[in-house]
C-alpha cells in the first residue's frame, strides 16, 4: 500500500466519502480512512438510512392496520414480524454501504480501515501504518450526547444507535429530547405498538420551527398516540421509572426503555489534534475559516465537527467544496440555504428564515400559506394534514424562507431552495408551472398567497 497521498480523508461518512470521491474525480491521489468495517459513517450505518427504512416500514404497517380498508383493500389478520422488518432495514444499509465501497474502488481510492490519529500536521497513524499527505480533511462526524445521570447501557438507557435495533417492541418507551431524532424514532416505535412519551426540556418539541408549525405538528403526532411532555427537566431513572420536574409539578413516567436523544457532539476522540496544532472552539468544535481550513496548515475540517447544522447533506457540500479548493477550483457552499427535515408522517421541512425569526430580527415580511386540505392530490392520497408557508421580504418580494408541514415535505422543500439559490422572488415561484394534480401545487399556491393571489383559497 502506498503511504504518500495528495489527500487523506479521515472518516467515511457522507462528508468524508463525498470529499474523497470529488477529489479523485479532480485527479488527486486519495486515501479514505474509516474505523468501521463498512463505509458510510453514522448516516448510512446507524443514522439517516436505517431510521428512514424503519420509518417507511412502520408507515406501511399503520396503513395496513388503519387505512387500507378505506381504500377498498381488505386484509386478513395483520401481525408485526419485527425480525423481518429489521432484516429489511439491514438489507437497505448493506446495499448502500456496499455501493459506496464499490464507488470508492472504481475511483481508485485507497481505503484504510482503522482509527486514525495525527502524528503531525501532514502525517496520520492508523495502527502500525503511517500515511502522509499535503492535505488532510477531518470528517469524523458526531456522536450522541450522553447525560451524566442517564448513562448509556445499550439495553435500558440507549442512544439512537441502539434504538434502531430493539429486538422487541418496548411496552413503554420514554424519549428524552424532542428534537428530530427523538420524534422520528419515537414515531417508529409508537406506530409499531409502543406506548411512547417524549420528554422535552424546552417549551416545545422541534423548537427551531415556527410556533404555528410546531403547534400543528404536536397536535398531529399526539393524535397518532404519542404523548408529549414539554418544559420538563429529567431528574433521573430508577426501577423502571423516569422522573422529571416541571415548575412545581413532579412527573413519574414508567419506562421499559429510555432513549436519550438530546443532541449530538462533534466526535474528535483519539485524533490527537494537538499534535497537528488543530484548535477547538468553546463547544469542542474544530475552528475553521470560511474555506473550512483549520489552524494547522494543510488540515481542513468538514461536517459535524465544525460549526453549523449537523446534517449529512451539509457535510456533503462541505466535502465537495474542500476537494475543489484543494484542487485549485472554485468551490462554493451556501450555508444559509441548508434545508432541514423531520421525517415523521407528516414531515416537517424548512429552509432559510422562518416567520418568527424574521419578525424577531425586525425584518418586514409577507407570508403566504396554503393548506393541503385544498389540494386535489392530497385529498386523493389522504394527505390533507398540514400546509406550506412561504416567507418573503415585504419590500423586494425575495423569498427569505419556507416551512412545510405535510406528506413529502422533505421533497417539496427542494424547489424552494432552488428558487432561493438564485435570489428568486415569491412571484418567480408562483409563476413557475406546476403539474396538476400534484402536492407541489400547494407550494405554488403558497407563493401566490404572499401577494394575496392564491387561486384555490379565499
Amino acid at each position: 500500500m502506498p503511504s504518500e497521498f495528495d489527500l487523506i480523508v479521515i472518516g467515511a461518512g457522507p462528508g468524508g466519502y463525498v470529499c474523497a470521491f470529488r477529489a479523485a474525480q479532480l485527479g488527486l491521489k486519495v486515501a479514505l480512512v474509516e474505523k468501521r468495517a463498512t463505509l458510510g459513517g453514522t448516516c448510512l450505518n446507524v443514522g439517516c438510512i436505517p431510521s428512514k427504512a424503519l420509518l417507511s416500514s412502520s408507515e406501511h404497517y399503520v396503513f395496513a392496520r388503519q387505512h387500507a380498508a378505506d381504500h377498498g383493500v381488505k386484509l386478513g389478520s395483520i401481525e408485526l414480524d419485527l425480525a423481518t422488518l429489521l432484516k429489511k432495514k439491514d438489507a437497505v444499509v448493506a446495499k448502500l454501504t456496499g455501493g459506496v465501497a464499490q464507488l470508492a474502488k472504481a475511483r481508485k481510492i485507497t481505503v484504510v480501515t482503522g482509527a486514525a490519529s495525527f502524528v503531525s500536521a501532514g502525517t496520520m497513524a492508523i495502527g502500525d501504518q503511517k500515511l502522509t499527505a499535503k492535505n488532510i480533511v477531518i470528517a469524523t462526524g458526531s456522536a450522541p450526547v450522553e447525560l451524566p445521570f442517564l448513562k448509556f447501557d445499550g439495553q435500558t438507557v440507549v442512544s439512537s444507535d441502539d434504538a434502531i435495533a430493539f429486538d422487541s417492541v418496548p411496552k413503554k418507551l420514554v424519549v428524552v429530547g424532542g428534537g428530530v431524532i427523538g420524534v422520528e424514532l419515537g414515531s417508529v416505535w409508537s406506530r409499531l405498538g409502543s406506548d411512547v412519551t417524549v420528554v422535552e426540556f424546552l417549551p416545545s418539541i422541534i423548537a427551531t420551527y415556527d410556533a404555528d408549525i410546531v403547534r400543528n405538528f404536536t397536535r398531529l403526532i399526539q393524535k397518532q398516540g404519542m404523548k408529549i411532555e414539554v418544559g420538563a427537566k429529567v431528574t433521573g431513572f430508577a426501577k423502571g421509572v423516569l422522573t422529571a420536574a416541571r415548575a412545581s409539578e413532579k412527573l413519574s413516567i414508567p419506562a421499559d426503555k429510555v432513549l436519550v436523544a438530546v443532541g449530538r457532539r462533534p466526535f474528535t476522540d483519539g485524533l490527537a489534534l494537538d499534535r497537528a496544532g488543530v484548535q477547538l472552539d468553546d463547544k469542542k468544535r474544530i475552528k475553521v475559516d470560511n474555506h473550512l481550513r483549520t489552524s494547522a496548515p494543510g488540515v481542513w475540517a468538514i461536517g459535524d465537527v465544525v460549526a453549523g447544522p449537523m446534517l449529512a447533506h451539509k457535510a456533503e457540500e462541505d466535502g465537495v467544496a474542500v476537494a475543489e479548493w484543494i484542487a485549485g477550483k472554485a468551490g462554493h457552499v451556501n450555508w444559509d440555504l441548508v434545508p432541514a427535515i423531520v421525517y415523521t408522517d407528516p414531515e416537517v421541512a424548512s429552509v432559510g428564515l422562518g416567520e418568527d425569526a424574521a419578525k424577531a430580527a425586525g425584518i418586514a415580511v409577507n407570508v403566504g400559506k396554503f393548506n393541503f386540505a385544498a389540494n386535489g392530490r392530497a385529498i386523493a392520497a389522504d394527505a390533507t394534514d398540514g400546509y406550506v408557508k412561504i416567507v418573503a421580504d415585504a419590500k423586494t418580494d425575495k423569498i427569505l424562507g419556507a416551512q412545510i408541514l405535510g406528506r413529502g415535505a422533505g421533497e417539496l422543500i427542494s424547489e424552494v431552495v432552488t428558487h432561493m439559490e438564485y435570489g428568486g422572488s415569491a412571484e418567480d415561484l408562483a409563476r413557475t408551472i406546476h403539474a396538476h394534480p400534484t402536492m407541489s401545487e400547494a407550494v405554488k399556491e403558497a407563493a401566490l398567497a404572499v401577494s394575496k393571489s392564491a387561486l384555490h383559497a379565499l
